[in-house]
């Protein structure tokens, strides 16, 4: 199995490509993608859109996992990191891709078993389970890689519970 993992961002926006064999996990390309501050929105936004049709047009992942928003007090970083994150949504969408989301803690906790870890103790346990020579950075980077672990940790158990609903739900004569 093949995932995307994106940590959106209009000035930086992390990602990651993840095989699962088994209960192995392999790093099999990562980046940035960077925009321009010069730039207008809109070109910023076109620029990240493509570059994420790029990558899956390249890896053809089966999944995207995609941090949620992390809301601070910056409202302005806050509406840009929203507008990001619509194009990318738009651009696995169109892709095809199955997009599941997930919010910084529980990113964590899926990962690390923590879900307050802090950057660096994630980029540590991202590097270990991914058997990475060094640290993976930047911190956008190492999140994006830490979203596609927590997706291919956390979908097989919710894929299973479904399965368990519906057999459930149709063995009592009750349709869902």
């Amino acid at each position: 199995m093949i995932i995307l993992g994106i940590d959106p961002g209009l000035d930086k926006t992390g990602w990651a490509i993840i095989k699962k064999e088994g209960a192995v996990f392999k790093l099999l390309d990562s980046g940035l993608i960077h925009t321009k501050t010069s730039a207008s929105l809109p070109e910023r936004l076109e620029f990240i859109f493509d570059n994420i049709g790029a990558i899956t047009l390249k890896w053809k992942p089966m999944a995207a996992a995609i941090e949620e928003m992390f809301l601070n007090k910056k409202t302005n970083t806050q509406a840009n990191t929203v507008h990001a994150r619509g194009v990318i949504l738009l651009a696995c969408k169109k892709a095809g891709i199955s997009i599941s989301s997930y919010n910084p803690k529980t990113i964590k906790k899926s990962v690390s078993g923590n879900g307050s870890a802090d950057k660096i103790q994630m980029q540590k346990i991202v590097k270990m389970i991914l058997r990475l020579k060094e640290i993976p950075k930047p911190d956008d980077v190492a999140d994006a890689m830490a979203a596609a672990l927590c997706y291919a940790r956390i979908e097989p158990l919710r894929q299973k519970m479904k399965v368990a609903r519906t057999a459930t739900a149709f063995g009592t004569g009750i349709r869902k």
